[in-house]
């Protein structure tokens, strides 16, 4: 079983990664894309890395935005498997052309 990311391990990684936000019980990045079929090929790129990597985010999609969520949930809280998944998030999200918009911004 994964094993919780102390406050401090997670705050450290947040800081590098740009566009995600936090805290111990999850982390979270908003993207927009040019066009609603670019945002929905991108889910869908997210999906077969989850699948692969049998750990899957909480996604939210309103037109061309996406938010992804990243917890483990079996253990309530950020792992390094969310890491590993955040990370391989923002490859997809850089290959596409997303730009990062601030939270709530929908």
């Amino acid at each position: 079983m994964a094993e919780l990311l102390a406050p401090d391990e997670v705050r450290s990684a947040l800081g590098t990664r740009p566009g995600w936000s936090g805290d111990p019980a999850r982390i979270s990045r908003t993207v927009e894309f040019p066009t609603f079929p670019a945002a929905i090929t991108v889910v869908d790129r997210v999906a077969v890395v989850a699948e692969e990597l049998d750990h899957h985010p909480d996604i939210d999609i309103r037109w061309r935005t996406l938010t992804f969520h990243c917890a483990t949930h079996s253990v309530g809280g950020v792992t390094a498997r969310d890491l590993d998944l955040s990370g391989r998030i923002d490859e997809i999200v850089a290959a596409a052309g997303g730009r990062d918009v601030s939270a709530g911004a929908h």
